[in-house]
């Protein structure tokens, strides 16, 4: 804030300002060229550009009762109306120090409800209510809290020693696991590589073996054709001679002899033959 006193000033455009006459606010002050009355007269002026203030570095207690210390920073700006400028002036006296003093008292709560494991993972959360509380209390002093960011959360050496073990305990672990389950995928994959040799092996057993079969097949056909033929012409052979010796009939015909055997007076041809 500046006070103007001088019978001329000027305001810059991010500035607004209150007139006050023997004490008593007399108005509204905008950007631009003013003129004012010496001694009854003043202006106050408000800067209304973001401002950027620091939460400095404090201990708080979590839930877990570990004591940590956190910082952060914030920007808050004046609203331009004049209902809100006239709040800066006449609803707080130093809004600056206020707003920081609000947020470390609230920063200690917001710590306080979580555990150690929480805070470190929930800055944004944590930053997000903080900006709603510091908003809805500060509206009675015309201002407007814009952001709010939680820049370091560092808990003790003992803790922070704990927890670097515990990560390294935690990656060796995660390496074991994954040494474990590459060795059993290279098991399962050795295993379906020998099933599969073994079905391989297993189906070319069996065509081999289809294979002899058919062959097999093949020749008793081919044989079974053969000898039949031939133990017909056999057959007719053997008759042929016992005919001769018995003195039968004989019937040459196209087609061969054809023995005829008497038996008794009537005599009985196996074959029909073409005269």
């Amino acid at each position: 804030m500046r006070v103007i006193r001088s019978p001329i000033y000027t305001l810059k455009p991010y500035e607004r300002g209150i007139r006050e006459t023997l004490g008593k606010y007399d108005g509204f002050i905008m950007p631009g060229f003013g003129f004012q009355v010496p001694i009854f007269q003043i202006v106050r002026v408000r800067d209304i550009r973001e401002h950027t203030m620091d939460i400095q570095p404090q201990s708080v207690i979590t839930k877990d009762n570990v004591e940590i210390k956190v910082d952060g920073v914030m920007w808050v700006r004046p609203d331009s109306d004049e209902e809100d400028i006239k709040k800066t002036f006449y609803n707080i006296d130093d809004w600056k120090r206020a707003v920081v003093q609000l947020a470390m008292t609230n920063l200690r709560q917001e710590f306080g409800n979580l555990t150690l494991d929480e805070s470190l993972v929930a800055r944004e959360k944590i930053a997000g209510n903080l900006k709603e509380v510091l908003d809805r209390f500060t509206t009675d002093w015309g201002l407007k809290v814009s952001k709010v960011e939680i820049m370091q959360i560092d808990p003790p050496a003992d803790i922070k020693a704990a927890m670097h073990k515990q990560k390294t305990a935690e990656q060796e672990r995660r390496a074991m696991r994954l040494l474990a389950t590459g060795e059993f995928e290279a098991a399962e994959q050795q295993k379906l590589a020998m099933i599969q040799r073994a079905e391989g092996e297993r189906e070319a057993a069996i065509k081999v073996a289809e294979g002899k079969a058919q062959a097999i097949k093949l020749v008793n056909e081919a044989a079974e054709q053969y000898f039949r033929g031939n133990a017909q012409a056999l057959k007719q052979m053997e008759m042929t001679e016992a005919a001769l010796r018995d003195n039968a009939k004989i019937v040459v015909t196209e087609h061969g002899i054809t023995p005829t055997l008497l038996l008794g007076s009537l005599p009985v041809t196996t074959t029909s033959a073409k005269e």
